[in-house]
């Protein structure tokens, strides 16, 4: 399976944990400004994957996945301070939180090879 197709899958189900998140801190710990925060860019990192896979050049397609790879850094801040506010217990955090970085190293590493294999790439 090609990294793109990984990255996809693996950013699906991300995005799905990130909701059942986003439910968890809305109904149970009544907290709805952070965890609005970490909907919105925890699904945008797929969101920006299935762009990626129609774009119209390399340019764009490595754009997309620079995006994409900006809102998994933004979610995992946003990790960061659900759990250094006690709204996420250690457990929880670190199970997500080595989700979203894996699929950060993924995206980070397709952006490399592109790179490798095109070297008069420049985004």
């Amino acid at each position: 399976m090609k990294k793109q197709n990984i990255a996809k899958e693996k950013s699906k189900k991300f995005a799905l944990r990130i909701v059942r998140l986003y439910q968890y801190l809305t109904n149970e710990k009544k907290e709805f400004v952070l965890s609005k925060q970490i909907l919105r860019s925890g699904t945008s990192i797929g969101a920006n994957l299935a762009e990626s896979i129609c774009a119209m050049t390399e340019k764009d397609f490595v754009s997309k996945i620079y995006i994409a790879l900006k809102e998994a850094e933004e979610t995992l801040y946003w990790l960061d301070l659900l759990q250094d506010a006690d709204f996420i217990d250690e457990k929880s955090y670190t199970s997500i939180y080595s989700d979203c970085q894996e699929i950060a190293k993924i995206l980070t590493k397709t952006i490399k090879t592109i790179k490798i294999n095109n070297s008069s790439f420049v985004l």
